[in-house]
């Protein structure tokens, strides 16, 4: 925002970072951010800058600015210039043009202007690419995990797919030729949960008879037990186009990892807080999935499902009594979280982002986080050499 002029009349004393002029009183004539009319400084400076390019507001979004426009060949339609604070959204037959123009009025972060430039593929490579995500999505079926996002982002392509995509599927083809020697273990071994992690409190005021539903035609348990363990994660509006976050867990048998999964919510969440929810709401239904199997299986299910989470704020919420929710948007996916924790059916705790292995499900990661969130779900994949 500080390329907006101030409205306001401030002025402050200069630090002494400013050298010689340290100690001076200095006037601010931009919009700093943190300024009470910094946004509406930004909003009415950008106003201009569209109107000078011919742009007017949309009477339903005035963060939409639309424009009759007219190609070569007589083709006529409207551009529209998508403005979120300092995001801008270009969408013309030629955007690189527009979003120089726009660059003259706000200097734009070097790298940070990006349009897909490639061709539209034609019928035969639009097949062979759709054949190749089929390969990809199957390959991520039998356990091929640490590819499980970047599929997931490409299968979104499957109607319209350009050069670029089918190059990108083809990358993955290529690590996965590098990287082919990898091994999924079922280890039946107990793992060690640390109970002190998890808070246990009395929900009986707050869920009256809240009590896991225990299939009353379940065949005896017999054999020994599991415990069930799952770490989940969101990308909070990771899709730049829709602004969807993205949900992704790992769910543990003992040792051995049974699902996983990495999709794009169906809803747009307007919070990490919002989005984090969503993500472990829909992973306890996946539990409560599973645990019911289990049972009509008559296999033996050891206490709750241990959840492990990287948002502290979402922990609190879902752990603690006496947590009042502040967004209403939010009251499904909090109290279905909070009821599960009431019933005895989940448990909560937090886990660092570093060491949170469901990162893989939400992220496209790369370097010594990756190999080291990888090699804790695929064994032999990376060599001494990397």
């Amino acid at each position: 925002m500080h390329t907006a002029p101030n409205q306001e009349k401030i002025w402050t004393t200069l630090g002494p970072e400013f050298g010689e002029d340290a100690g001076k009183k200095a006037i601010i004539v931009r919009a700093l951010y943190g300024l009470k009319s910094a946004g509406a400084s930004f909003r009415n400076h950008l106003g201009e800058c569209m109107r000078a390019l011919g742009y007017v507001p949309c009477l339903a979004d005035p963060d939409l600015w639309i424009k009759p426009q007219t190609t070569k060949d007589g083709f006529e339609y409207y551009s529209y210039i998508l403005c979120y604070v300092d995001d801008i959204l270009v969408i013309h037959h030629n955007p690189k043009k527009v979003m120089d123009k726009i660059h003259k009025y706000f200097p734009l972060k070097e790298g940070s202007v990006g349009e897909d430039v490639t061709e539209e593929l034609g019928d035969d490579e639009a097949t062979y690419f759709q054949q190749v995500i089929g390969v990809l999505r199957w390959m991520v079926e039998v356990g091929r995990i640490d590819i499980n996002t970047e599929v997931s982002l490409l299968s979104q392509h499957l109607a319209l797919p350009r050069v670029g995509h089918l190059q990108a599927a083809l990358h993955i083809m290529a690590y996965l030729r590098s990287k082919h020697n990898s091994r999924m273990v079922f280890d039946a071994t107990a793992p060690e949960i640390d109970e002190g992690q998890f808070l246990r409190q009395d929900w009986s005021k707050q869920y009256e008879g809240a009590k896991e539903a225990i299939p009353p035609n379940a065949l005896t348990p017999r054999g020994l037990g599991v415990t069930m363990r799952m770490y989940v994660d969101s990308d909070h509006a990771g899709d730049k186009v829709s602004r969807r976050s993205r949900t992704g867990f790992l769910i543990y048998l003992n040792m051995g990892l049974v699902q996983w999964l990495s999709k794009r919510q169906s809803t747009i969440e307007t919070s990490v807080f919002g989005a984090e929810f969503v993500a472990m709401k829909q992973g306890i239904e996946t539990c409560r999935g599973i645990r019911y199997k289990l049972r009509m299986m008559g296999v033996p299910i050891k206490g709750p499902t241990y959840v492990f989470g990287d948002n502290m704020s979402v922990i609190h919420n879902s752990s603690k009594v006496e947590s009042v929710l502040k967004k209403k948007c939010n009251s499904v996916c909090y109290h279905a979280v909070r009821e599960s924790v009431a019933m005895g059916e989940t448990l909560v705790a937090h886990i660092s982002t570093h060491e949170n292995p469901a990162d893989l499900m939400t992220k496209c990661l790369s370097g010594h986080k990756r190999r080291y969130l990888v090699e804790k779900v695929l064994y032999d994949i990376f060599d001494k050499h990397g």
